[in-house]
């Protein structure tokens, strides 16, 4: 590509809705003795030792988050933050309501809610472009932080979140909550165990083109109906033309678009490229690849036990709509990549392949061994051996490796709090997780393939393609120290 920049016998699987839908009871795992404990503790939890939460975002993730530390008795959300006046007003409604009381407070910038000393945590919920900064500076007041995926907007960003939750010594949980459900843990488990014999390649499904999660899309396109040149998509909307200047309008009298922006480049206001499809614009977001390399991408590296390391050659192909288009990520992509034995220490090498829009490809992660195969996705679970498909873990003999368990992302983060110990998905899994998909997109923006420094964190021989390792920062702004 050209340089466009320059049948399972287990329960019912979690579904991103599901999962959303669920997190309000957030229950831990019924009849488990591990479970049983835990919800007497927090039963017992007193209004003196609770874990006090401050939440930051109420868009797609925030509620479902929020609601599920609302279920735990030893956890208290104190405060919530919003650009939206709406959304934030709705925020400390939900919690007072839940509560009884009008004690959560609401801020409309999160460096006011960071300098309470009485909040002890933090859940991060916000665009891409805003992660770094936040959390940067949620680790220096000594918050614990349970932040979204990716885990930034650039490699740079990811390395400076990574500085400074090791330096300040909080805990970090990443929104990468597929570890937390049984159907991922068990297929995970069978890799790491040798079942399939050794990987020697593995295919991530990840989605493709664009979806309208606030449904702006359509009254854009109705404002656009009366022009000779019919649009139909905001792929279509460049500037200098008839279309884009109908696409601007005034933000909302009730949302900051100056702060929400940040430290990204000023972009005039759209209103089909703010809210939750801010993702679909790399001067906030990521595209599909970016939202969902965190998912698959992470189960992926977890079945391998590639958590510390990553891939050596990354070669990336891409569908691109204009670059200055109102969504201009990748529509369809395709990425390999090389992870070398002599660098993950695995006995052989390793090719990982992530597409989104690919036949070939399903969704889902599927492992691919000498002696058998894998896959699992939240729709679904297969195998080479039937006999894996029954019960939702592996028989107690075939478990010589046992992975972290989890049976609640959310509560595993309080329990991490309490105990001090590592989350499930900890910064540093994070950011390892996300690197294929950053390095990926960044292979094809620069059309061509790149070579990765694993231990240094460096694209070798290519100055282009390492520009692209992080960004400038739009004044007052700066880059996390």
């Amino acid at each position: 590509m050209k340089n466009h920049f320059a049948n399972s016998g287990m329960a019912a699987l979690p579904t991103r809705r599901t999962f959303l839908k669920g997190a309000g009871a957030a229950m831990l795992a019924p009849g488990s003795v591990w479970a049983q404990t835990e919800q007497a503790q927090t039963s017992r939890a007193s209004a003196s030792n609770r874990i006090t939460v401050g939440v930051i975002g109420w868009g797609m993730m925030g509620p479902s988050n929020t609601k599920a530390f609302l279920a735990q008795g030893d956890c208290q959300v104190v405060a919530a933050c919003d650009l939206d006046k709406d959304h934030l007003q709705e925020a400390v409604n939900t919690v007072n309501q839940h509560y009884g009381n009008q004690d959560c407070k609401a801020f409309r910038d999160y460096r006011e809610l960071l300098e309470r000393k009485d909040v002890d945590a933090i859940m991060i919920a916000v665009p891409d472009h805003w992660h770094a900064l936040i959390a940067t500076d949620a680790a220096a007041k000594k918050k614990d932080i349970y932040g979204e995926k990716p885990l930034a907007r650039t490699v740079a960003e990811q390395q400076a979140i990574v500085r400074a939750v090791q330096k300040n010594k909080v805990i970090w949980q990443t929104g990468s909550w597929q570890r937390s459900t049984p159907v991922f843990h068990k297929a995970a488990e069978i890799v790491r165990n040798g079942l399939i014999g050794n990987v020697v390649r593995v295919e991530i499904g990840l989605p493709e083109g664009h979806h309208d999660f606030p449904g702006t899309v359509p009254p854009l396109l109705e404002r656009l109906s009366s022009l000779p040149d019919k649009i139909s998509d905001p792929t279509q909307i460049v500037p200098g033309t008839p279309a884009w200047n109908l696409a601007i309008t005034q933000p909302p009298p009730n949302f900051d678009y100056e702060m929400w922006l940040g430290p990204s480049k000023a972009e005039p206001y759209i209103d089909a490229r703010v809210y939750q499809n801010w993702r679909w614009n790399y001067n906030t977001g990521g595209g599909q690849l970016m939202d969902w390399i965190g998912h698959h991408g992470d189960i992926a590296h977890w079945g391998l036990g590639f958590d510390s390391t990553g891939p050596s050659e990354i070669d990336g192909h891409a569908e691109f709509p204009p670059a200055n288009a109102v969504w201009n990520t990748a529509s369809k992509y395709h990425i390999e990549c090389k992870y070398r034995k002599e660098v993950t220490k695995y006995p052989c090498d390793v090719n990982i392949t992530i597409a989104g829009g690919s036949p070939a490809i399903a969704m889902g992660t599927k492992w691919i061994g000498t002696d058998g195969w894998v896959w699992v996705d939240r729709s679904g679970f297969d195998a080479s051996n039937p006999a894996w498909l029954q019960g939702d873990t592996l028989p107690e003999d075939l478990r010589k490796v046992k992975l972290y368990e989890s049976s609640e992302h959310r509560r595993n983060f309080l329990d991490s709090v309490k105990s001090r110990k590592p989350t499930i998905t900890p910064v540093e899994t994070a950011h390892h997780s996300t690197l294929p998909g950053h390095l990926g997109l960044i292979s094809m923006l620069v059309g061509r393939k790149i070579q990765w420094d694993v231990e240094n964190e460096k694209i070798l021989n290519d100055n282009a393609a390492s520009e692209l390792l992080s960004r400038p920062y739009r004044a007052p702004w700066q880059f996390p120290a």
